[in-house]
């Protein structure tokens, strides 16, 4: 009986743990939708794209610092680092909304912003310039950084997983 009694007590504490986990992912991942929607409308960024990039930046991570010197959940630069989240996405969305912009004229602007936001404006000339690529799957498959395309495949992905699930403008 002691044994039943024991590992009745085990199950209920793994399945409290796993619940517990669950709901801490679900709370980490959606605490600042609101900040999210409103730098992405503010901008006229698909929220869901802006959502990707915190997420691969900073996992929702408002304190998150990276190797050079970028800060908060979409991983500014120190020029214009703000670790406050508003401020930091109102940042991010207003960049990654120019760097759209840039490059509206290709088949698929996104990975192009991208591959600016993660490497910069040098390497994306560089990359383009060498193979003249307009179409978005040769300009990455080009790309002689392979971090900066994984990111690019992750944000993306994750963007996909993210359209269906976050609304696309402020109610």
């Amino acid at each position: 009986m002691r044994r039943r009694g024991f590992a009745l007590v085990l199950v209920f504490l793994v399945f409290a743990g796993l619940v517990g986990c669950w709901r801490y992912c679900q709370w980490r991942e959606h605490r600042f939708d609101a900040v999210i929607l409103a730098a992405a409308t503010h901008y006229g960024v698909e929220p869901a794209l802006v959502k990707a990039v915190v997420w691969r930046e900073s996992w929702f991570n408002p304190n998150a610092r990276g190797s050079r010197q970028e800060f908060g959940l979409m991983q500014i630069r120190e020029a214009a680092a703000v670790l406050d989240p508003a401020t930091n996405t109102l940042a991010g969305a207003w960049y990654l909304a120019r760097l759209l912009r840039r490059y509206q004229k290709t088949d698929s602007p996104i990975p192009y912003a991208l591959a600016d936001y993660n490497a910069g404006r040098g390497n994306v000339l560089r990359w383009t310039k060498a193979t003249a690529a307009t179409n978005s799957a040769a300009f990455i498959e080009q790309m002689d950084f392979p971090g900066t395309r994984k990111y690019i495949r992750s944000v993306v992905s994750r963007y996909d997983h993210y359209r269906p699930r976050v609304p696309a403008q402020n109610p």
